[in-house]
């Protein structure tokens, strides 16, 4: 295989981030996150709170969805570095790609986590299989939540799941959600053994901002006034921000 020069490997990058997120976008068109959008903007019409969850890079994701400008109030992000800020864990476990292995941590962060029957989970995870990743979806279906699960179907459907269930994300989940990244998830062979350009976390970016625009644009549609956060940076946005942040209280406070 030739070496592409670094000029031609870039726009192969953005061929591949293109043409994923102009499928995305067809899926949206055709209606394909509608049934993910009715279950959240129930949850926030029953005064519920959109809990967000991914490891690794997938924590982007939850980032999209939870506490940013223009993104709906009544969400939270769920961390994994939790177990260690208010559950006494070592802060070295941190540092171990072991802990979104481990199946017992799931209990430890759902129990520093403020959860109402009407709560609706999204997961993130591309490959899908990790034990704290299962084992989350697993804990909230047995507690009757409902769960939107984000992943490559490529990618799990071509791996073992690691989880004690032999159960994948993609295999729980209410609601599937493929972010369309290949195995793997990185798309530009440049060398023998050598690839780049990975791009999960874009697209799930996309679906996370796509989700909150169908819900928002859903309650604008029925007259309703959507919970949504306003820049900190601009005149009026903490006190804008503040006010609705106080009707969920601890609910919403991310670690």
């Amino acid at each position: 295989m030739s070496a592409s020069t670094p000029q031609t490997a870039q726009a192969d990058l953005a061929t591949e981030v293109n043409s994923r997120l102009s499928r995305l976008q067809s899926f949206v068109a055709d209606g394909g996150l509608d049934e993910a959008i009715d279950l959240l903007t129930e949850c926030v019409r029953a005064n519920g709170v959109i809990q967000a969850f991914g490891t690794g890079h997938s924590e982007g994701f939850a980032m999209e969805v939870a506490g940013r400008a223009g993104g709906l109030i009544p969400t939270r992000r769920i961390t994994l570095r939790e177990v260690v800020l208010v559950g006494g864990r070592d802060p070295e476990d941190l540092f171990s790609p072991d802990l979104e292995r481990d199946p017992s941590v799931v209990e430890e962060l759902l129990s520093h986590t403020e959860i109402h029957p009407q709560d609706v989970f999204l997961i993130a995870s591309n490959s899908g299989v990790n034990s704290s990743i299962v084992g989350m979806a697993l804990a909230l279906k047995e507690r009757g939540h409902t769960v939107i699960a984000v992943t490559s179907l490529e990618h799990t459907r071509a791996v073992e799941p690691k989880h004690a269930s032999g159960k994948r994300l993609s295999e729980i989940a209410d609601v599937v959600i493929d972010n369309l990244a290949p195995f793997g998830d990185a798309t530009l062979d440049l060398a023998e053994g050598i690839k780049v350009g990975a791009v999960s976390s874009l697209t799930a970016a996309y679906i996370g901002q796509a989700l909150t625009v169908g819900v928002v644009s859903r309650m604008v549609q029925a007259g309703e006034v959507p919970p949504v956060f306003l820049s900190a940076n601009i005149p009026g946005g903490d006190a804008h921000n503040r006010v609705l942040q106080d009707r969920y209280g601890s609910r919403i406070r991310s670690f």
